[in-house]
Parts: structure tokens; sequence; C-alpha cells
């Protein structure tokens, strides 16, 4: 949804920018902003922060309450921020961004790798390895199996996109074929 995304992004920066001013490290901050995107996208929590009897204390209180990690001041302030422009709901993709921001920083990428069959961790790390050297970036992985693929693995590295797939092979003889 570009909506969100766009939405998100703003939040996601000052957040990131918050987070290095505090001079904390960024990964006790992407831990926190991931546990408060998991709490945010509860069905419950999400109605529940909907619910028009409840105030913007009521609900910073509510949601502050189901947060486990013990709350900075900058951390209050940014769920204050988020319920006084309703915006709580899009956690989630406020954690993506400040995912890719950190992610940006360190040098590094999520590679979300997708497989026609199990991958064992040596072929994992070989084909990190030489994704790495591709993309010129630190991957970390993301496995997943779909058996449509046929054979052949599909990788997504940001908005780069390299299908080995047998099914994108197929795609493409096919639609040479038609044309």
């Amino acid at each position: 949804m570009a909506e969100l995304s766009t939405i998100a992004r703003p939040y996601a920066e000052a957040l990131f920018a918050a987070a290095l001013d505090d001079q904390a490290d960024l990964e006790s901050w992407s831990s926190l902003v991931s546990e408060l995107a998991a709490v945010a996208s509860l069905d419950d929590v999400r109605e529940a922060l909907t619910d028009p009897r409840l105030n913007a204390a009521q609900r910073i209180e509510l949601f502050s309450s189901l947060i486990k990690t013990p709350l900075s001041p900058w951390a209050q302030n940014f769920i204050g921020l988020l319920v006084d422009n309703n915006r709580v709901l899009v956690l989630p993709e406020i954690a993506q961004e400040f995912e890719t921001l950190k992610n940006r920083r360190e040098g590094s990428a999520l590679a979300q790798i997708t497989s026609a069959f199990e991958l064992s961790e040596e072929q994992v790390r070989d084909l990190v390895s030489g994704l790495e050297k591709k993309f010129g970036l630190k991957l970390k992985p993301s496995i997943a199996v779909d058996r449509s693929l046929i054979g052949g693995v599909r990788v997504v590295v940001g908005d780069q996109v390299l299908d080995t797939s047998v099914q994108a092979r197929l795609t493409g003889m096919r639609d040479a074929l038609v044309a």
C-alpha cells in the first residue's frame, strides 16, 4: 500500500533522527519499534484505539501499558504524537521504513529469498555470498518456500528483483510466443 508507506515515511525518518540523537544503539530502537508495531497490529488493540469513547490521554496510557520494554521519554513522546495524529495503526509500516533506514545506514539490506525447495544452510550461505557481491551490500536473508516456482529462486532486495525461477522462464517464453 503506497499510501501507508507515504504516511509512515516522515514518522520513521523523525524517529530515526531521534534514535541517532539519543545516543542509544539503533538495534535497541529497532526492537522497540518492532514491538510497538506488533502491539499495534493486534486486532483487539486496533479496535480499542479506534474506540471513540477514549480520549487521547487514555489511548496513550492504554497503548503504553501494553509495551513490555521500558519506554524512554523519546518513545513516550513518539507514542503521544502518533495518538494525537491518529497514526498508531500505521506503526507496522513505520517499523518497516525505520528498518530500511537502519539497514541503509549500516550498508545492509533485507534479502527476501523465495525458493521452490528447502535450502540447506550451506546453500543459503553460498547464495547470500554471491548476492552480496552482486548488490554490494551486507544482506540479511529471509527464506521462504514457494513450490509454484517449480525450480530456481526469486530474490527481492529493496526494489530490485532477481528471478531465476523456472516459472519466470516459462512466463517469459509464453510472452515471447504470444507476441
